[in-house]
């Protein structure tokens, strides 16, 4: 039974959802939620289990052992950069990613249209990289294959693939932390320019 009092929200992912560098009223997942707020949707409650640093099997670890309340209105799933990092294969990444759909599903109620996956950014664009003489193109190369492949088994389980990484590599490629390499928020505030239409259109029919 769907909460009939406000929505329900769920985070899942690293670095990258949990704002590294940021603060934690910027990272996207707060910017969607303050937005739908300021539409007048109320939240009655957001969970959020992201660590910086965590490949797929660390975020399938943790969530054996996270209080969740589902069912969500929403799940949004963002992993993958440190898998690339790590070098693990990209077989590996895509059965822990499809275990982490799953997850996401489930938590979803069931219902994978109420699912959300988000495209890795290109950190090899980043000033970091540049600093540490990383080979950008090399970078690009693999970060498209570990999208490729949440891509195509976002679109197969029937959940919604928004793709954030040409922002990243694009308009927004200077638009990072103080580290230089994660987001600032100001980025996150474009990814959520993405996000927010999709978001709008699952929970919209929520109250019907």
């Amino acid at each position: 039974m769907r909460n009939p009092g406000g929505l329900t929200l769920l985070s899942l992912g690293d670095s990258y959802t949990i704002g590294e560098g940021v603060d934690a009223d910027r990272r996207w997942p707060a910017q969607l939620i303050s937005t739908l707020q300021a539409e007048n949707r109320s939240i009655d409650h957001a969970d959020l289990l992201a660590t910086t640093g965590w490949t797929t099997d660390e975020l399938l670890e943790a969530a054996a052992h996270f209080a969740f309340r589902p069912p969500y209105d929403l799940v949004s799933l963002l992993i993958g950069v440190n898998n690339q990092y790590r070098g693990r294969s990209l077989d590996n990444y895509a059965a822990e990613f499809s275990s982490l759909l799953d997850l996401a599903v489930g938590q979803a109620g069931g219902q994978p249209e109420r699912v959300i996956t988000v495209s890795i950014p290109d950190w090899g664009v980043t000033r970091f990289a540049a600093e540490k003489g990383v080979d950008s193109a090399a970078v690009g190369a693999a970060i498209d294959r570990f999208n490729g492949c949440a891509r195509d088994l976002t679109v197969e389980r029937g959940a919604h693939w928004i793709d954030i990484t040409g922002i990243s590599r694009g308009v927004a490629r200077s638009m990072l932390a103080e580290d230089g390499l994660h987001p600032s928020a100001e980025q996150y505030a474009l990814w959520v320019e993405l996000i927010l239409p999709v978001a709008r259109r699952l929970l919209a029919s929520r109250d019907r």
